[in-house]
């Protein structure tokens, strides 16, 4: 059975959309959790707490991550390309801070001196926050466009230096990201967690969620009135062989907010975002984790899709050359590529679904001081 061009093409898009999101229900918990423990955790055996919650799943959780780079280079080619030649920098800084991750994990309760633990708790800490704010900065940097633009072999020509991409919208994408997934990883720990630990995990979800949920107002209010976005003009029909620089784009003051004019039933992800935060403001003040715990996952839900909806069809702007600028018509893979990926991606996507909810079913409920005291060697 072969799909049409046009049709494959959204299909790629949705699932690169659907492996983001899983690593962000998945993994963003994780982030949250690690960059929260430090200050949750105010014993050595409370911090342990934290890691025993998180250890069984952090390796597992960071393949849906892998799934998205790899879906990104087979959909899209020429935007994996763009994407690590203009965000070199921070890209490898999201590497260097998940290498600490597993040294974090694995070594962190190896050696019985508080120096050593210590140490890696703030590695831990790195590890988790650097990476959350940095992922929402990327995000942020593309709603005001990468300096660059295709010259006539379709190379990129970067035509910005490091402060090109430094600008306070950026800043407020990653704190967006990094008060989400905290706010994801206190209502996580109010699942798994007891006693003070649990108090001090549902106090931290509140906070984050109010952030959360200033920040995330103030950046629509900005994207509305501050900020041009890009309109596609003139687009040819589809084929095989459209190239980037076959469409016109302009740019212009609301242009990122024409798709929810378009789609009105696209309000519904940013109005998720804000419902899913305040369910978790009221329900972990009630001391309702599972409810809290769903609150999060529907405002990551919001969160992500209100950036997909806002940016489609564009993956990657261009504030250097508009018309340069890559969507998902113009950057894709060939047909041929396209299809034969979707079905694996049919075969093989639900499978890791399946592995996952297994794997969380496995291993739930709750860690305590208890268990982590009676098994020093055991566990993390």
């Amino acid at each position: 059975m072969w799909l049409d061009y046009a049709t494959l093409q959204l299909l790629w898009w949705a699932l690169v959309a659907v492996l983001l999101i899983g690593f962000s229900l998945t993994d963003g918990f994780d982030l949250g959790a690690g960059a929260l423990m430090p200050f949750l955790g105010q014993t050595d055996t409370e911090r342990r707490v934290i890691v025993n919650v998180l250890g069984p799943h952090w390796d597992g959780n960071q393949v849906w991550f892998i799934l998205a780079a790899g879906a990104l280079f087979a959909a899209w080619p020429m935007v994996y390309a763009a994407v690590f030649s203009t965000l070199y920098i921070p890209m490898l800084l999201i590497l260097f801070a998940l290498i600490l991750r597993p040294g974090g994990f694995e070594y962190r309760s190896k050696v019985d001196d508080q120096r050593w633990r210590r140490s890696w708790d703030w590695f831990l800490f790195a590890g988790s926050a650097v990476p959350a704010f940095l992922f929402g900065w990327v995000f942020a940097v593309l709603f005001l466009g990468l300096p660059f633009r295709l010259d006539e072999e379709l190379r990129t020509l970067y035509e910005g230096g490091l402060g090109a991409l430094v600008h306070p919208f950026a800043l407020l994408g990653g704190i967006i990201s990094l008060s989400l997934l905290a706010m994801h990883g206190g209502t996580y720990l109010q699942l798994r967690t007891e006693g003070t630990l649990r108090g001090r995990a549902a106090s931290a979800s509140r906070l984050m969620a109010a952030v959360l949920m200033a920040a995330f107002a103030l950046a629509g209010l900005w994207l509305a009135t501050g900020i041009d976005g890009l309109r596609i003009t003139a687009l040819p029909p589809v084929s095989d062989h459209i190239q980037p620089q076959d469409k016109t784009v302009a740019a212009m003051a609301g242009g990122w907010l024409d798709n929810y004019g378009l789609a009105p039933l696209t309000l519904l992800a940013p109005a998720a975002g804000f419902l899913g935060a305040f369910g978790v403001l009221i329900l972990s003040g009630r001391g309702s984790g599972l409810g809290a715990f769903a609150g999060s996952i529907l405002s990551v839900l919001g969160v992500l899709i209100t950036a997909g909806a806002s940016l489609f069809p564009f993956i990657l702007p261009s504030s250097a050359d508009p018309g340069s600028s890559l969507t998902i018509w113009d950057a894709s893979s060939s047909r041929l590529t396209l299809s034969i990926m979707f079905w694996v991606a049919v075969v093989f996507v639900p499978i890791v679904l399946l592995y996952t909810f297994w794997a969380f079913r496995v291993m739930r409920g709750r860690v305590t001081e208890a268990q982590v005291e009676e098994n020093p060697h055991s566990l993390y």
